[in-house]
């Protein structure tokens, strides 16, 4: 089976997470401080890995869901270009997924919650 460039960015990928996530995990000393009751027991590397999560889900989500609007969009546009203010708000709706990410990331982050 013949290996892609996209195949092997993944493959990439998911080793560079797995190991950062690895090092995170066992990396005891670094964040030898003592957890407060605004972590609710979860130590500082989790709540980096969460926060990481929630931040790539939301810049993802809005990749996935802005390569469909963005395609169809130059079609409605090619043909009515009248319709290029209603095509860029369905365009910028998706943003809010990666602005809501960033936030829950920093909460976590911060332990606001």
């Amino acid at each position: 089976m013949a290996w892609n460039r996209r195949a092997n960015l993944s493959a990439v990928v998911i080793v560079g997470g797995l190991m950062i996530a690895i090092f995170t995990i066992f990396s005891t000393q670094a964040f030898a401080e003592t957890t407060t009751s605004a972590t609710s027991g979860l130590t500082k590397p989790l709540l980096a890995i969460a926060a990481a999560i929630a931040i790539a889900g939301g810049l993802i989500g809005t990749g996935n869901a802005q390569q469909g609007i963005g395609a169809a969009g130059m079609g409605i546009i090619a043909e009515k270009p009248e319709k290029f203010g209603q095509v860029l708000f369905f365009f910028v709706i998706p943003e809010t997924l990666w602005i809501i990410g960033f936030v829950l990331g920093i909460i976590l982050l911060l332990g606001i919650l």
